[in-house]
């Protein structure tokens, strides 16, 4: 005799939540990408052309200009400040974007069940895929230039999770927020444009006043910077300011799931 089974035995297995929310992030990022260079003929150019621009501009000032390539962060400066650029651009350019997470797509923020923290992690990725995606750039530039490569490059996965766990978080306090106060959107573009002089970019932290070293650390990107840059400049490795950039990042993330949790149920009767 052959047992029948019943439409329960054959249902799939439910795929847990983690799952779920992965699988639509991944979704949502895919389309992100696809939208924004789909109409594109340069495509993948596009991510790294911006930052390759300012490198190019800021070399030309610092190195040519007023000849003080030697003076201002390390040799070849070129590949001091790609390493620099191209975290910034991550993380300038999902910050801006948040600012907007939910006004662009009101109508399917409200009328789809999927975790709203989805709307925000998803431009998170597609930028940090667009960083990952520019780090052969760098690493043309380097061979180029002939900046070797030091152990200290095992410490760029950490550099990465520390930025991810940033951006996320202030991204989580900005996005909600916006739907509020819309006059914030213009504020955060203004901040952003602020932090990227405040931030070791152009400049190494050893390269400022000693009075300001101390102070200037306790920006969070100080200590992420560190440690990119100790791949190639080992002693760019600032372990007080990399504590502090953990520190302050999980902050940040706590503080952006408070405020995400507070003011979801606004966020959605205010769009």
């Amino acid at each position: 005799m052959v047992a029948v089974s019943s439409p329960a035995d054959v249902r799939p297995p439910q795929r847990s939540y983690l799952t779920r929310y992965r699988h639509a992030l991944w979704l949502l990022t895919k389309r992100d990408l696809r939208v924004r260079y789909s109409t594109s003929v340069l495509g993948y150019v596009w991510s790294i052309l911006d930052p390759l621009v300012m490198a190019g501009i800021y070399w030309f000032v610092f190195a040519v200009v007023f000849d003080r390539g030697g003076r201002v962060g390390e040799q070849p400066y070129i590949v001091f400040l790609l390493i620099g650029l191209l975290p910034w651009m991550w993380f300038n350019g999902a910050v801006s974007d948040s600012t907007r997470a939910f006004l662009r797509e009101a109508k399917l923020v409200r009328s789809t069940s999927i975790p709203r923290t989805i709307w925000v992690n998803r431009l998170v990725l597609s930028k940090g895929i667009e960083f990952l995606a520019a780090l052969p750039v760098l690493a043309l530039f380097a061979i180029v230039a002939g900046a070797p490569i030091h152990w200290e490059a095992l410490l760029f996965p950490l550099a990465i999770v520390l930025q991810t766990v940033l951006t996320v978080g202030i991204s989580l306090i900005v996005a909600p927020l916006v739907v509020f106060f819309r006059d914030l959107e213009r504020a955060v573009k203004l901040i952003l444009r602020f932090l990227f002089y405040a931030s070791p970019i152009v400049y190494g932290l050893s390269d400022l006043p000693a009075e300001l070293q101390t102070l200037a650390a306790f920006n969070p990107l100080a200590g992420v910077f560190s440690l990119y840059r100790a791949a190639f400049f080992p002693q760019q490795l600032e372990w007080f300011a990399i504590a502090v950039s953990a520190v302050m990042s999980l902050l940040f993330l706590a503080i952006g799931l408070w405020v995400f949790k507070r003011s979801e149920r606004n966020v959605l009767k205010e769009l």
